[in-house]
């Protein structure tokens, strides 16, 4: 399937896998739209990719405002949402406020901003969200971040029946250099990165770019729906 001229819309598009997957489509001549919280960091992103495309604020917790977007984009062909904040701590340590909040932005936005979405989406469209490998392999403080992943996971597989024939589906990166771990000390990240990729399959943790490929092989393939795609390196193995 061409992307040429199809509309992509990007929630989460100004950093980080978003903003390489905004890029990612824009190299496949597809007409892309992102959409943030921060109007600072549309601006940058406007600007890095160097290309016309659209850009809206949007707190995607709030159905009144992902509801505003979509009338503003109108029709368009496929969604992907990179957005979504987790939450880290053990079980017996994590404040029952912070996991919530962490459900507010991680799943209830997807769930949010996919029923905005949808009646705008034109015939053949794809939506393709975003879990993570804790869901599948949780290290000790994850599970927060595990029960997330997996109720992402599982509202995917419902939704590609729910509404059929738009494919839907998850792609669920394991560790990732992006500006997420940007607060730590470069020594300290990069010596985080070097020890878990010494211990993956590939030799190293991946680049914002090698999962951003996935999300346009999910909208270009026409006969993958209510998959999970695991881009983790082989994380899940080790």
């Amino acid at each position: 399937m061409s992307l040429k001229g199809k509309r992509v819309v990007v929630v989460g598009g100004t950093s980080g896998i978003g903003l390489s997957t905004a890029r990612a489509f824009l190299g496949e001549s597809a007409q892309v739209i992102i959409a943030s919280r921060s109007a600072a960091k549309l601006s940058e992103a406007k600007q890095a990719l160097a290309d016309n495309v659209e850009t809206y604020e949007l707190d995607f917790r709030s159905e009144e405002k992902a509801a505003d977007l979509f009338n503003q984009i109108g029709k368009f062909d496929h969604l992907v949402i990179t957005a979504g904040e987790g939450a880290m701590g053990l079980f017996s340590d994590l404040p029952v406020v912070n996991a919530k909040e962490a459900f507010d932005s991680k799943f209830w936005g997807q769930y949010i901003t996919v029923r905005a979405a949808v009646p705008h989406l034109n015939k053949g469209g794809s939506i393709t969200l975003t879990s993570g490998v804790y869901g599948v392999r949780p290290p000790k403080g994850a599970t927060t971040l595990a029960a997330i992943n997996s109720a992402i996971e599982g509202l995917v597989r419902g939704l590609a029946v729910d509404l059929s024939p738009t494919r839907v589906n998850v792609v669920s990166p394991g560790i990732v250099d992006t500006p997420m771990y940007a607060g730590m000390p470069e020594e300290q990240r990069q010596a985080m990165y070097a020890g878990i990729g010494e211990q993956l399959p590939v030799g190293r943790v991946a680049k914002s770019e090698d999962i951003a490929q996935t999300y346009v092989y999910l909208a270009k393939s026409e006969f993958t729906t209510g998959s999970v795609v695991l881009i983790d390196g082989g994380a899940h193995l080790v």
